[in-house]
């Protein structure tokens, strides 16, 4: 796939994502990502808003510097705008997304192609509370194992940007250690999910899902609480040649 056709994904992708009647975003909130073909990747610039995202809004952003600068244990928030306007490969573009170190590991440690940060009202209702991702643990409905994977990677509320990164960096490697793969979604207590997709599609379909779980956990509460499957049971779904063929049709669809 050229990078014209990867652009043109990731907006739409952007633009599913900015619907208002699904409540994942307001304003300049949340952010999208691609790896673009040489290895280095397209960003939501800041201020940008995901609903009406224009090609002008993307920031093609070099992969090598943003992983480079991860390195480091500290960067103050002058240092951070800097460098961040240093990263672009078209100096032409617009400074990009603070969460642009967030983006370039999850595009590099994460494995993922597409990533997608929304704010989901549903989500957080649920991030925000006393419990905080703890209700992610265990599935209540076969669909979120085969789109959101057997188990969300989770970290705690951090300050956006440089910060943040480290701690997703760290919570990365332990659940690739843990688990063999990376995580498909990863949620962010008191700040919201993250989808680490293949495909644009896959993106999409996972705050999607991520979405219907977190409203389908709210109904449990109102009427007692929820019945979780059991780990056998979650296991089997994840590897049932069936749903792997699904998850592939879905994945790719669009």
């Amino acid at each position: 796939m050229n990078d014209s056709k990867i652009t043109e994904k990731l907006l739409k992708l952007s633009h599913e994502l900015g619907l208002e009647p699904r409540q994942m975003i307001i304003l300049s909130e949340g952010n999208v990502s691609a790896l673009t073909n040489d290895g280095n990747f397209l960003v939501k610039a800041s201020g940008t808003y995901l609903g009406s995202l224009s090609k002008e809004d993307l920031s093609l952003v070099n992969m090598e510097t943003i992983l480079k600068l991860l390195e480091r244990n500290a960067m103050t928030d002058e240092e951070i705008a800097l460098e961040l306007t240093n990263s672009l490969l078209d100096k032409n573009h617009k400074r990009p997304s603070v969460e642009s170190f967030l983006h370039a590991l999850c595009l590099s440690e994460g494995e993922a192609k597409y990533v997608a940060h929304t704010h989901s009202v549903s989500v957080n209702q649920i991030l925000c509370s006393q419990h905080g991702a703890k209700p992610f643990m265990g599935h209540l409905f076969p669909d979120a194992i085969v789109v959101c994977g057997n188990k969300p990677a989770v970290v705690p509320y951090i300050d956006p940007g440089f910060q943040l990164a480290k701690i997703i960096q760290t919570e990365l490697k332990r659940y690739k250690k843990e688990h063999g793969k990376a995580p498909k979604l990863l949620l962010m207590e008191n700040h919201g999910p993250i989808a680490l997709a293949q495909t644009a599609s896959e993106a999409l379909n996972i705050m999607l899902m991520a979405d219907k779980w977190a409203k389908v956990l709210w109904g449990n509460i109102a009427i007692g609480g929820a019945k979780f499957l059991s780990k056998k049971e979650v296991k089997r779904i994840d590897s049932r040649l069936d749903e792997h063929y699904r998850r592939r049709l879905l994945d790719n669809n669009g």
